[in-house]
């Protein structure tokens, strides 16, 4: 049980942490201005849990094939490229915001449909991937999709309050400095199993 919590809250200030500056966010806020935000919160919901589920399992698989501080080597480099992703900072394409301002029929579906496919291959899928190789699958799952729905929950918030007075740039190397962080820590972690 105590795997399981532990994971649960790693995977949650990850996956938290891999969200602010994300453009899930940046879709979060589209879909907020048109949407109620339950709705958005459903849609997002239901597209992590899926989502991260796959993430999970492809972990699972990887992290009982590889020795543990080979897996610690691998994610230190994984999350030095979250840092570098999130420090170059995420946009919403053309599309993606047509795509969030013209649908007007059944907003979960949409949302839901949007975030699954946004989440495909992005660094929070990858960041769960990773965790899930070393952690709790059930913990790393959870944590997970509650940390990016709340990051999502806290853009909508932030997007309909305080969006003038925060600044973008301060978030978005904020996030950098703590995947550079957890990489460090991932790297001494690995070298010491290694060595």
């Amino acid at each position: 049980m105590a795997d399981l919590w532990a994971a649960f809250l790693l995977s949650f200030g990850v996956v938290f942490v891999a969200e602010l500056g994300d453009k899930s966010q940046l879709m979060a806020m589209a879909f907020a201005t048109r949407y109620r935000a339950w709705h958005v919160l459903a849609g997002i919901t239901i597209a992590t849990t899926l989502v991260h589920l796959a993430s999970v399992a492809i972990g699972f698989g990887v992290g009982s094939a590889l020795p543990t501080g080979w897996i610690s080597l691998i994610a230190a480099v994984a999350f030095f490229g979250f840092a570098a992703w999130t420090w170059r900072g995420d946009t919403l394409t053309d599309a993606e915001q047509e795509r969030a301002a013209r649908t007007t029929r059944m907003a979960v579906v949409a949302v839901g449909t949007a975030f699954f496919l946004a989440e495909l291959g992005d660094k929070t899928m990858l960041a769960t991937i990773t965790l899930a190789t070393q952690h709790d699958w059930v913990g790393v799952w959870i944590g997970s999709t509650i940390g990016m729905v709340a990051a999502d929950a806290l853009a909508i918030v932030v997007g309909r309050v305080l969006h003038r007075q925060l600044s973008e740039e301060l978030i978005r190397y904020g996030a950098a400095a703590l995947f550079a962080l957890f990489g460090v820590w991932m790297l001494i972690e690995g070298l010491v199993e290694v060595t």
